[in-house]
C-alpha cells in the first residue's frame, strides 16, 4: 500500500544522505537582506576594494586577451598556470614561506580547497579538530562528509593548547584526520595565535600523527602589533591554505594550496573530478596584476582604511554596548567577536535586529555543535565609519531592550520557575 504521506519534493527519497548534514551560510542566507538600503551589514566579510587601480587593472585585463588571449580563454591544467604558480611562491617568500611551484596547487577559491580537504581526508564519522569558534565556511564545507567535529577552546592567545592536547590524547595517535586552524586574525574571532602556541600546536601534531592546515587568508592584512612566522615556515609538512580575496579580488575566486607533493597529488584528482581547471583568464589576469602593478601599497591603502574601520567599531562598542558585554581587539583581518551575557540567544535576536536595521552573524553559525548562542561576528572591513558607529548604535538598541525584557522576567519571578533560560521567551 502506497504511503499517504504528503511529499513536497518527490525526490527527497533519492538524495544523498550527506544532503541531510550539510549546514546553511549565515553570510549567504542573509544576503537579501543585507541588500536592503535600510540595513547596515556587519555579517558578510567583504574587503574593501576601492582602493584597486582599476586603470591598471583594465590594462592588465586588456593584456590577457592582447597578449595571451587564446590561452587564457583555452583550458588549462588541473593544477594551474606555472607562471601564476610562481607568482604564489613570490607572495608566499614575503611571508617567510619557501615553495616551489611544484608545492603549489591552485583552486577556484579557499572554499573549493576546503571542500577538497573533506573529500581527501574525511570519512564519515572521523574526527576533525577545530577552533571553537572557527570559520563557517570551512564548518559547511566539512560538514558534507561528516566527521566528528572536535572544537578546541580559544582565548585571548588562540586555541588552548592545554584542551587541544587533552582531546589529542583522548583520541590517541593518529585517529584525528587533521587540525584546521585560522591563526592570523581568526575568523570570526580575530584573536591571533600567539608564537609559544604556534610551537607547541607543531609539538603535539607531531607527536599524535596529525596533519595541521592553516588557514591564511588575513596573514597580510596584519596593521598594528608585530608580524609572526607561519606555521608552514616553521614546518613544512603544515598545508597552507591561501587567497587572492583579501590582497586583490575576491570575485576572481583564485585561491591556492601548499603541501607536501602525495596530498597535492591528490587534491589534483579531486580538482580533476570538480571543475577541470580554474579560470586560466584569471590566473592570467592576476599574474599582470601581482607583476606590473604595485599591489602592496595599494594594500597599505586597504590596511589603514580596515585600521580606521576597527577603531570606529570598538569605540562605538565602548560608548554604546552594556558593561556585561565584551570582545575581542584584532591587530588584523576583518572581523571581531562579541560576548553577551549567558541568557542571549542571538539566532532569536537577529530578526529583530534586522527589523532595527542591522546585521551580523550569529555565534552558533562559528561552532559545529550548537555552542556561540551569547556570540555575534562583526564584520568591519566594508562599511564607513560612520555607519558602523550607526549600526552599533542600533545594535545596543536591541540588546538593551531585550535585557530590560530579561531584567523584567527576572524580577517577576518567571525564569527561575519556569525552565526558560533565554531572553524573550
Amino acid at each position: 500500500m502506497a504511503s499517504s504521506r504528503l511529499k513536497f519534493d518527490e525526490w527527497e527519497d533519492l538524495y544523498a544522505e550527506r544532503m541531510d548534514h550539510l549546514r546553511r551560510s549565515a553570510v549567504r542566507d542573509l544576503f537579501a537582506a543585507v541588500s536592503r538600503p535600510d540595513v547596515i551589514g556587519l555579517s558578510g566579510g567583504m574587503p574593501d576594494i576601492s582602493s584597486l587601480p582599476l586603470d591598471q587593472v583594465a590594462e592588465c585585463a586588456r593584456r590577457c586577451v592582447t597578449e595571451e588571449g587564446l590561452k587564457a580563454l583555452q583550458y588549462g591544467g588541473s593544477d594551474g598556470r606555472v607562471q601564476f604558480r610562481e607568482v604564489v611562491c613570490d607572495i608566499l617568500a614575503k611571508q617567510g614561506v619557501e615553495a616551489t611551484p611544484d608545492d603549489v596547487i591552485l583552486t577556484s577559491g579557499s572554499q573549493q580547497a576546503l571542500d577538497f580537504l573533506g573529500r581527501v581526508f574525511i570519512n564519515q564519522g572521523d574526527e576533525v579538530i577545530c577552533e571553537g569558534p572557527s570559520y563557517l565556511g570551512a564548518l559547511q564545507a566539512f560538514s558534507a562528509y561528516m566527521p566528528h567535529m572536535n572544537c578546541i577552546e580559544m582565548d585571548e592567545e588562540g586555541m588552548r593548547m592545554d584542551l587541544l592536547e587533552a582531546r589529542l590524547k583522548e583520541l590517541g595517535p593518529g585517529k584525528a584526520k587533521f587540525i584546521y586552524t585560522i591563526p592570523n586574525f581568526n575568523n570570526p574571532s580575530g584573536i591571533t595565535l600567539s608564537l609559544e602556541r604556534r610551537r607547541r600546536l607543531l609539538e603535539l601534531a607531531h607527536e599524535y600523527g596529525v596533519p595541521v592546515v592553516e588557514d591564511d587568508p588575513y596573514g597580510l592584512i596584519r596593521y598594528e602589533g608585530e608580524d609572526l612566522p607561519r606555521l608552514k615556515s616553521m614546518d613544512p609538512s603544515v598545508i597552507y591554505l591561501g587567497t587572492t580575496s583579501k590582497i586583490f579580488a575576491p570575485g576572481l575566486r583564485l585561491a591556492w594550496v601548499v603541501a607536501p607533493k602525495p596530498f597535492i597529488d591528490r587534491m589534483n584528482l579531486s580538482k580533476q573530478g570538480a571543475d577541470l581547471c580554474t579560470s586560466p583568464f584569471n590566473m592570467v589576469l592576476a599574474e599582470h596584476y601581482f607583476k606590473e602593478t604595485d599591489w602592496l601599497a595599494t594594500l597599505e591603502i586597504s590596511k589603514a582604511r580596515y585600521r580606521e574601520r576597527k577603531n570606529a567599531m570598538l569605540a562605538a562598542l565602548e560608548e554604546l554596548f552594556p558593561p556585561e558585554a565584551s570582545w575581542t581587539h584584532p591587530e588584523g583581518g576583518l572581523f571581531l567577536w562579541v560576548s553577551l551575557p549567558p541568557y542571549f540567544d542571538t539566532n532569536q535576536m537577529l530578526s529583530v535586529a534586522l527589523e532595527h536595521g542591522v546585521a551580523y552573524v550569529p555565534g552558533t553559525n562559528c561552532f559545529p555543535d550548537g555552542r556561540g548562542r551569547e556570540s555575534m561576528r562583526l564584520c568591519y572591513s566594508y562599511e564607513s565609519p560612520e555607519n558602523i558607529h550607526e549600526a552599533i548604535k542600533r545594535l545596543a538598541d536591541v540588546i538593551d531592550d531585550r535585557m530590560g525584557l530579561y531584567r523584567a522576567f527576572l524580577e517577576a519571578g518567571a525564569l527561575p520557575g519556569s525552565g526558560h533560560t533565554s531572553e524573550g521567551k
